[in-house]
């Protein structure tokens, strides 16, 4: 079973299985996420649209994901909140169908632990950036403390399976891989959660 296709089969709990972590940390992750973004955006993964609660009252942009249902939900979300100015679309983050250098900001949140092929996705994100523009990528990694990733390896098997989600990606070199240039790394939580902002 392909990936999206597991997103879509988990979409309808999905916000429910994450509901105590959510509320305990990433929130506040996403808040510091949002104090970074600016101009006409991109956020890759959009999800159930968790991120949504945080987008300013003038945000305008697309939000895309490669899950039917999950995008269900956040059209739903998006409707609720009113955003007039912002379009969800479903869209494969390896195959962006945008322009080259047309945003100002291309922003993921926990989203490059799950991508197929990272760097394919993460070149797609640094083509359609402005050469002005920046990427802020909200992600967990795998550490370099060997105690904090023995966790993260017990875990992988099981997320890999359902989500086809990596606990053990090194997203920080990924990004650098990719061709962007990482202007300033953030550790939210240890140094499995980081928030890094990179231009290209």
């Amino acid at each position: 079973m392909n990936t999206s296709k597991k997103y879509d089969n988990v979409a309808k709990w999905y916000d429910y299985f994450e509901g105590y972590i959510e509320k305990k940390l990433f929130s506040n992750f996403r808040k510091k996420l949002f104090e970074n973004i600016d101009g006409k955006f991109l956020e890759l993964g959009v999800g159930t649209g968790k991120n949504l609660l945080y987008y300013p009252e003038n945000f305008e942009g697309y939000a895309i994901d490669f899950s039917k249902k999950m995008i269900e939900i956040a059209k739903k979300r998006k409707n609720q909140l009113g955003f007039k100015n912002i379009e969800i679309l479903q869209m494969d983050i390896e195959n962006l169908q945008f322009e080259d250098n047309t945003f100002d900001t291309v922003f993921s949140s926990f989203v490059f632990c799950t991508v197929p092929d990272p760097i394919k996705g993460l070149k797609e994100a640094r083509r359609v950036l402005k050469n002005t523009g920046k990427a802020v990528f909200l992600e967990h990694m795998k550490s370099a403390s060997f105690i904090n990733n023995i966790f993260l390896y017990m875990m992988n098997p099981f997320t890999k399976l359902l989500l086809g989600t990596s606990m053990i990606r090194e997203t920080e070199k990924n990004i650098e891989k990719s061709g962007f240039k990482i202007e300033k790394t953030y550790y939210l939580y240890k140094d499995i959660v980081r928030l890094i902002i990179a231009r290209k």
